[in-house]
């Protein structure tokens, strides 16, 4: 569906950046399965995007943990399929439609799939008690991922972040993997990544990945940690982009500043090797009757001039400022301190879009050119839970119609570069 410039609508051209246009993709789904008299769908191609290094007009796009709803309370959830193997779908565009082309599960070392089941205590895991649709307790799973970020290489291998470690994986065109790294996990080089990262709140983790041309990777958590501990949730606003060097197994911290509590950050892109496209969200919809969508949102993002947060001691809490961690400090206590988070600039609204946003959790972000950005939402398979009861997942200001996932093809009235 392409919604083209016309006249008088320069009022909303304005408010989302001098977007030209807008192109909307269905994405392949099928039927995974029914629970409790509701379909859910395979789907659940949402959780990133990636453009074929080699291969115009492709794309790849990852699945989470697999369909799950919660029970009410924040640390549970309900696993439709405990045995679920997150994957990466390569498709196809043609015209109005990304064909699924083949699907790559995510494999361990030894070749078995992986699952998307929590990890025990001291391999990333969250506290997070997961059942099953008869309510028994599953147990945690050292093979637990909860798939958030992909980067396709030109070598046909991928990274992947994902929530739970919170970690990094590098596997090859096949899914199995070659290195996992995480604060509790040194990778090849034989360095963890920094153990302040344990300290994500639950289902927090990395949320976004993104490879500069220098093969450099950089990993966006979806919002502040834990640090020193969930009291500062109401007040922070500090979350962290992590830079890793797959070279030598070093990194670095920046902070990413919102401007409120309760944001999340849910993709990225790169632009340059010290500059991002990073998109943020809250949790609702447009056109909900009483809690409607207010900030959707892409970033641009730039490191260069930004503070280093990285601690030499590599301590738990990171390091601290005035006694204090970085997610605590006020505004006055970090312009005390010296520490300048990434400057940040307002690229696109999405809810200001020709044409809206009706999707709650953009999650996917792809830079296609000059002036075209691609854009996909997760849909959770189909699936939500109200009060944790499991529900179809609808769209209010698409009339109640069932979310599945789309990519929005924008292209921009200014080139990006």
């Amino acid at each position: 569906m392409l919604h083209p410039r016309l006249p008088g609508i320069s009022a909303v051209l304005a408010m989302s950046a001098r977007v030209l246009a807008v192109e909307v993709a269905d994405v392949d789904r099928s039927v995974l399965g029914r629970a409790r008299g509701v379909s859910f769908y395979q789907g659940g191609f949402g959780s990133a995007l990636s453009v074929h290094p080699t291969r115009a007009g492709h794309f790849f796009l990852l699945t989470d943990r697999g369909p799950n709803v919660g029970t009410g309370r924040e640390d549970e959830k309900v696993f439709l399929r405990p045995g679920y193997a997150p994957r990466i779908g390569l498709f196809a565009r043609e015209g109005g439609r990304l064909r699924l082309v083949r699907s790559v599960v995510l494999r361990d070392e030894r070749g078995r799939p992986l699952v998307g089941l929590p990890n025990p205590p001291g391999r990333g895991g969250t506290g997070e008690a997961a059942f099953d649709l008869q309510g028994r307790t599953l147990r945690a799973d050292a093979r637990g991922v909860d798939p958030e970020g992909l980067a396709a290489l030109p070598d046909g291998t991928f990274w992947v972040a994902e929530e739970y470690g919170p970690s990094l994986l590098h596997v090859d065109a096949r899914g199995r993997t070659i290195e996992r790294v995480s604060p509790h996990l040194p990778g090849r080089h034989g360095l963890p990544l920094p153990r302040v990262l344990a300290a994500r709140r639950p289902n927090y983790g990395f949320e976004g990945l993104a490879a500069t041309g220098r093969g450099t990777l950089v990993a966006l958590l979806q919002g502040p940690l834990d640090n020193p501990g969930p009291a500062v949730r109401t007040s922070a606003r500090l979350t962290r982009l992590v830079v890793f060097d797959p070279a030598t197994g070093r990194t670095q911290q920046f902070a990413y500043l919102h401007d409120g509590p309760g944001y999340s950050n849910t993709a990225l892109a790169a632009l340059a090797e010290d500059e991002f496209l990073v998109v943020e969200r809250d949790g609702a919809f447009a056109g909900h009757p009483t809690k409607p969508a207010r900030h959707k949102r892409v970033y641009r993002v730039r490191l260069a001039g930004a503070t280093d947060l990285s601690d030499p001691e590599d301590g738990p809490r990171g390091r601290l400022h005035e006694g204090k961690t970085p997610e605590e400090l006020t505004d006055a206590e970090r312009a005390r301190a010296g520490l300048r988070p990434v400057e940040r600039t307002l690229l696109v609204d999405l809810l200001a879009l020709p044409g809206g946003y009706p999707h709650d959790k953009p999650e996917g972000l792809a830079v296609l050119g000059e002036r075209t950005l691609a854009l996909v939402n997760d849909d959770d398979f189909g699936i939500t839970d109200e009060g944790g009861r499991l529900v179809p997942k609808t769209l209010p200001a698409a009339g109640g119609a069932r979310d599945r996932n789309r990519v929005h093809f924008i292209e921009l009235l200014a080139p990006l570069r």
